[in-house]
This record gives structure tokens, sequence and C-alpha cells, in this order.
């Protein structure tokens, strides 16, 4: 193992250059740009002609189509980024489960307390204060998302993801008129809008009709979406329960469509387990334990509840050693406009895999699980690729 990370992996700005059309790749030359398709082409056609005569005809081709689309004008396509911090719309039928999804997310209510929690009859909003706001609101049931007193530029305009509850212990399928009128409503008014079901209350069900149920839903969401003639509406389905982590998984994967900065964190956070042999990395939102942003590698529930534990030990040790205390210190003594704080490191061995746990600043953490072969000896370079990605982040964040 050697060290492949570096600072200087930065992506650049969240914000890209603007192009004509995102869904054709083009390759651009200091004073031509000529669709790859048509590149593609060229290249397969000449290694199919033999003579000299036909390989310079076709080049005579390729110059003439360079100087046409030279000369074609094209308006480029503007980047609109969403202002303001992440916001998540809760909606749903009665008693499906947003209040609970609300308390126990923003509120750290423990699941079972929740029963006893009213209907809400308005509007009602909750936020998580770490390194970026994040606001949930929860609309009524019995207010439609159409009405005008709430489909109002100053609700929706800065609105990042809607999400539907759908509860999947009560008749299910009555819902889903009102799930399809409120998906046309928003993506006729608010295309980019993240739309996305959560079949929830899934706790307590067998597999076999849990499964059963979710693909008869996505299906009959489908067809519905198919026949009001858009097919191509993408529509995100989770399974979900407050009684484990699997409303924690959906929430970090929502939240991560909101989030400007992920591409850069996930080539970093892929660029440090090829350099360490880590098997799977993390960046935790500590105090709400929602992920931020993981590698490009496959995600497993099993290893989000491992690491989502060990969060957990890391808001218990700053709560005993007063990490918070120590960073206000810094902030006005004006060493650092962004103060890291100190670290928490962790070699726990369980079974062939470790975990290692190291804060990254006072509200990110980065929980790793190491693969085979990532040894105890090894830890000095991981070490050394840590800091430089704890540098990376901030200034990714800075951005």
């Amino acid at each position: 193992m050697h060290t492949l990370f570096n600072p200087n992996i930065l992506s650049p700005s969240p914000a890209p250059a603007p192009q004509p059309n995102p869904f054709d790749l083009l390759l651009r030359t200091n004073s031509h740009t000529l669709p790859t398709s048509s590149i593609s082409a060229a290249i397969s056609a000449s290694s199919s002609y033999g003579s000299s005569t036909e390989y310079a005809l076709l080049t005579r081709q390729q110059d003439d189509q360079l100087s046409e689309s030279n000369e074609r004008p094209t308006e480029p396509r503007p980047y609109v980024r969403r202002k303001g911090h992440p916001k998540i719309l809760l909606m749903g039928q009665r008693r499906s489960g947003k209040s609970s999804i609300q308390n126990v997310i923003c509120n750290k209510m423990a699941p079972a307390e929740t029963l006893y929690l009213e209907s809400t009859n308005t509007l009602r909003t909750a936020s998580i204060n770490s390194f970026t706001e994040i606001t949930f609101s929860e609309l009524p049931s019995h207010i439609l998302a159409s009405s005008p007193e709430i489909a109002t530029p100053q609700n929706y305009a800065s609105l990042g993801a809607v999400l539907w509850l759908i509860d999947i212990q009560d008749e299910y399928l009555s819902t889903l008129p009102s799930l399809i009128q409120t998906a046309l409503f928003f993506h006729t008014h608010y295309p980019r809008l993240h739309f996305s079901v959560l079949v929830h209350k899934t706790d307590g069900l067998s597999p076999e009709y849990r499964n059963e149920a979710y693909r008869e839903i996505r299906q009959r969401v489908q067809d519905e979406l198919s026949d009001a003639g858009i097919p191509e509406y993408e529509i995100a389905f989770y399974q979900t329960s407050i009684f484990d982590l699997s409303i924690f998984d959906a929430m970090s994967k929502i939240l991560q469509g909101l989030i400007p900065q992920l591409p850069a964190l996930e080539a970093l956070l892929t660029r440090l387990c090829s350099a360490c042999g880590m098997q799977k990395t993390y960046l935790f939102d500590t105090a709400s334990k929602l992920y931020v942003a993981t590698d490009s590698g496959p995600a497993v529930l099993k290893d989000y509840e491992v690491c989502a534990d060990y969060v957990d030990l890391i808001v218990d040790i700053k709560a005993l050693y007063g990490w918070q205390a120590e960073s206000k210190g810094r902030m006005e003594s004006g060493e650092g406009e962004e103060s890291i704080g100190e670290s928490v490191v962790t070699f726990e061995k369980s079974g062939e895999a470790y975990v290692y746990a190291r804060e990254i600043t006072e509200h990110l953490s980065l929980i790793c699980i190491m693969g085979k072969g990532s040894t105890a000896d090894k830890r000095v370079l991981i070490d050394y690729n840590v800091s430089l990605l704890q540098d990376a982040v901030v200034e990714v964040f800075k951005v």
C-alpha cells in the first residue's frame, strides 16, 4: 500500500460550465467541437476502409462536419442552482407516520414515544442545525399541495424534495390517487424537485409480504404515470421504519441529492478507499446520524448500521470531554475561521474487518470499514491520508 491521496484532488466548482445539451457528450478542442457519436462513427468507418484515398475522403467529410458545427450558433443551457439550505416536505395520508419521522430525526425522540403523538392540523416545521441547516416540513393530510394558501413561491420555490408516505400496514391502495395527483402537480409546476415515496411502517411484517406490497405500489405508480403521459418522471422508492435505521438510510440518500458538494465529496472518499484499502467509507452528520456522502462502492444497510453505532460513540465522547467548549475557545482566540477541533480515532476489531472513526469537523465525522489486509500497522499511512481528506473537506464546504 502506498500513498495515492493528495490534497490537490478537489473537484471543480459545483456549478458546471454551461453546455448546449447535457445528454450529448462533446469532445472539445482548441477551435472545434464535435459530438463523440460522429467521432466514433468515423473511427469505425475508417477501420473498414483499406485504401488511403477513401481514408482521405472520410477525413474531408469530417472537416466539413466540424466547420458546419462551428457555424451553427448554439444556446447554452443555463445552470440553475437551488438557493438556501436543504428543505424537505413530508406528505401523505393521516396516521402515515409524518410526525414520527420528523420527531425521530430532528428531536431524537424514541420510536416508542411517537405512538402518543397527536395528529398535525397545520404546517409544522423542524430543523437540524449542523454543517448546514436541514429543514423538515410536515403538511397535514387534509391540505392539498395545490391549495392556494400552500402553493406559494415562498413555500415551494426553495423546496428541495417532496416525500410521500404510505402506511404499508393500512389500505395502501387508497392513497395512490392522491399520490399521483400530487406528483402531477409538482411535475407540472416544479419539475426540479426530487419526488420520493416512502413505503413506511415495514417493521413487524414478513419479508415476503413486505416485498410483494412494495413491488405492487411501485408498479401501480409507474403505470399511472405512464397513463398520464409522463413515464420519464423519476420517483425514488424506499422501504422505511422508525424502529430501525432504514429511515436514516433513506433520508441520507434523499439529503445527498440536495447537497451541491456531493460530487466532490464522493471523489474524495473514493480516492481515500483506493489509497488505504478501505472497504466502505461514510461521511456522517454527527448530530443526526445521516451520512452526507459515501464512496462510489455499493452500500449495504448492515455496514451503515455498524457505522451509525460508532457515530453514537462519538456523540457520547463529545458530551463527556466538552469538545464544543474547546471549539468556542479557539474561535474566540481567533485561531481560525473554521475550527477543526480534536479528533477521535479508534481501531476496533470485529471479525476480519476494522472500523476506523475520526472527527473531521465539529459537525462531520468519518467512519470507515477497513477491508482485509488493512492491518493496524498501516495506521500511520491511514492517519496521514485522512488528515489530507480533512483539509480537503473543509475547503469543499467553503466553496
